[in-house]
Parts: C-alpha cells; sequence; structure tokens
C-alpha cells in the first residue's frame, strides 16, 4: 500500500493557507542559507517552528539542504588537492545560489519546494 503523498508532504495540508508572516519566515529559512549556511535556517527553526508546521517544515527542509552542500564543499575542499575539488567548487555554489532562491520565492508564494538531490538528515 503506498502512502497518501498529501498526508507525507508537510507543504500542503488541505484546507490550510499560510498567513503573510509565514511565507515571510519560510523566505527567510530559505534565502538567509545563502549568507549563512546554518544559521538562518535554524534561526526559523527555532524563532517560528514550534509556532507553524509550515515554516518548520520550510527550515527543516533548508537546512537539510545547507548541510548536503556543506558536505558538497568538504569533498571538495578534499578534491582540491588532485585539483577537481577548485573545478567543482564554483558549478556547486552556483546550485545552492540558484535552488535557494526557487525555494524562497516558492515560499513566499505560499507553495512548498523539496530541494532535488538535498539528504534528509532532519526529519519533522
Amino acid at each position: 500500500m503506498t502512502p497518501n503523498p498529501a498526508a507525507t508532504d508537510p507543504f500542503t495540508t488541505p484546507g490550510y493557507t499560510p498567513t503573510d508572516d509565514e511565507k515571510t519566515w519560510g523566505l527567510v529559512a530559505h534565502v538567509s542559507a545563502l549568507v549563512a549556511l546554518f544559521l538562518g535556517p535554524l534561526l526559523a527553526l527555532v524563532v517560528k517552528g514550534n509556532e507553524s508546521k509550515w515554516v518548520r517544515a520550510h527550515a527543516i527542509e533548508a537546512l537539510n539542504f545547507s548541510i548536503t552542500i556543506f558536505i558538497g564543499y568538504m569533498i571538495c575542499f578534499a578534491l582540491s588537492f588532485v585539483v577537481i575539488g577548485f573545478c567543482l567548487m564554483f558549478p556547486l555554489a552556483m546550485v545552492a545560489v540558484i535552488l535557494h532562491i526557487i525555494a524562497g520565492v516558492k515560499a513566499f508564494q505560499g507553495g512548498g519546494y523539496r530541494y532535488p538531490f538535498a539528504l534528509r538528515l532532519l526529519k519533522d
């Protein structure tokens, strides 16, 4: 038996529309990770995570992606000793920027976004 996708997706609760405040905090959770890798999503999780399940879902998603990108940077750093790491670091940074912006826009529009290759280390 396959689970109901609506029941497993924290971004879509039937009949629920996030408030403007929740949309703003969802945006903050994603876009602040561009400046402070873990700190922005963690701040959104601590400040608004207990008040709103929707903000909590966005903050956890952004935090998981930040952890994934950090692991990618560590791999690039290790590979920089054989030169290929330097070649991979810039594309990794560009992918991170683009995906964080897309996720922030989706959150601000009231939708959800799942990063395509994020490790799901933290769960709700």
